[in-house]
């Protein structure tokens, strides 16, 4: 119908009636107000309800969504409060609620806490997403990042994790593989970046791995790092940092170190053991990964690392390894083995049964009885490897003739007890 010049949209039978949010239907309830018609008429004619009309006519115009109803008016003068809570919960609305709930004493619905927190929330979630991107000063920042890979080795995928490594400036990385995320690996991949790099840097950048921080308060920013990172930060000289917690991306330049080993340096390949693995690692950081142009800085990382980087790192002055020592009680087991991060280290036969102290160097794994050195290996870093030496065989036959005549790797298959008490006369 027409009146008075303005185009009125006729209702429907059994229509559904909705409230209007779009501002052009607005002015037609205003228009129609003003033109003398009631309420009832309006919201009979345009399919609203007659409340809705009463409404927009109280506000003499269009009320952007949310703007009807009293409730939030509850809400005024606590913008401020609100974003600091919503931050601090990371975007929790519901929490956020509870606590207005609870501390202020005002009972509002969820929507309602979401339609007022709606624009921070955006920004928080921008926040979240973005990465800042700076530029630290050659040799300033090493960056830390640990992760888990999937690798065929010796004919079988493997769980292992990679611990990448890379200078701020340059983006030059290095990667090494471990069974395990523990300090000891940590430790080992920063003394062995420091060789390869032939210098140290001035901070050590790292997310809030268990094994290096122990206390990351995410409202105080306290740190607090482990006692043995400390003492290895302090023996390096270089400065230790927490990412805050739940934002590994301030790191800044996230290179996604493990992501790019996963895709680049792994992906379809397989190995016959791990020291191959690592082999290739070493191949792939020199040939591919320090002359690939980057995307971010559009230079070779190696040329980077040589023109600026390489000076500015503090010299090593020929200092020896950290070698953070542990010592651990184990019992011998019948394969002459002592078992120790999945790995077997051999002793002398006549030890079997018996407990035996273990000191784990960095390199180096001492077995000891009773205060007497009883072995000495190498320590091994993959898993359920074996390091035996034929000498622990010394004085007992298997099968008739003593282990170290047999074929070579044949000492390896080691017998249960039983055989060894046989091949000595009895039981001891």
């Amino acid at each position: 119908m027409e009146e008075g010049g303005f185009v009125v949209r006729a209702s429907h039978q059994g229509c559904e009636r909705q409230q209007m949010q779009v501002p052009e239907d607005v002015g037609v309830i205003v228009h129609l107000h003003a033109q003398g018609w009631g309420s009832r008429r309006i919201a009979r004619e345009l399919g609203v309800s007659r409340n809705t009309v009463k409404r927009y006519v109280r506000a003499g115009g269009y009320l952007p969504y949310g703007g009807i109803g009293g409730r939030a008016k509850s809400l005024d003068g606590l913008e401020g409060w609100l974003a600091a809570r919503l931050h601090q919960h990371r975007g929790n609305a519901d929490v956020l609620r509870q606590e207005l709930e609870r501390e202020k004493n005002i009972r509002v619905s969820l929507r309602t806490i979401e339609r007022a927190v709606m624009a921070e929330r955006q920004r928080l979630a921008a926040e979240q997403l973005a990465t800042v991107r700076f530029e630290t000063a050659p040799g300033k920042q090493l960056q830390g990042d640990f992760g888990q890979i999937t690798v065929a080795v010796g004919g079988e995928k493997v769980k292992l994790h990679a611990c990448v490594l890379t200078l701020g400036y340059s983006r030059r990385p290095f990667v090494d593989v471990f069974d395990n995320e523990q300090i000891d690996s940590w430790l080992s991949t920063m003394e062995a970046s420091f060789r390869h790099f032939d210098g140290i840097p001035e901070e050590m950048l790292v997310d809030n791995a268990k094994a290096l921080v122990t206390v990351h308060n995410a409202q105080t920013r306290e740190v607090v790092f482990s006692p043995t990172f400390s003492a290895f930060a302090l023996y390096w000289g270089f400065r230790p940092i927490a990412c805050a917690p739940y934002r590994a991306r301030t790191k800044g330049k996230d290179e996604r170190g493990v992501a790019y080993v996963k895709r680049n340096a792994i992906a379809g390949r397989s190995f016959e053991s791990l020291q191959e693995l690592r082999a290739h690692l070493d191949w792939w950081m020199r040939e591919v990964a320090d002359v690939r142009v980057h995307g971010t800085t559009g230079q070779r990382p190696i040329d980077r690392f040589v023109a600026a980087e390489a000076a500015a790192l503090k010299p090593l002055n020929g200092r020896p390894p950290f070698q953070q020592k542990r010592e651990l009680v184990r019992r011998v087991h019948s394969d002459l083995c002592v078992e120790l991060d999945s790995n077997g280290y051999s002793v002398p036969w006549r030890y079997i049964g018996q407990e035996v102290s273990v000191l784990v160097g960095q390199q180096e794994i001492v077995i000891s009885h009773a205060g007497t050195e009883i072995a000495r290996h190498q320590r091994l870093w993959g898993r359920k490897e074996r390091s035996v030496q034929n000498q622990h065989f010394a004085g007992v036959k298997v099968n008739g003739r003593p282990p170290a005549a047999q074929a070579e790797g044949e000492a390896t298959l080691l017998r249960p007890l039983v055989e060894y008490e046989q091949a000595v006369g009895g039981s001891w």
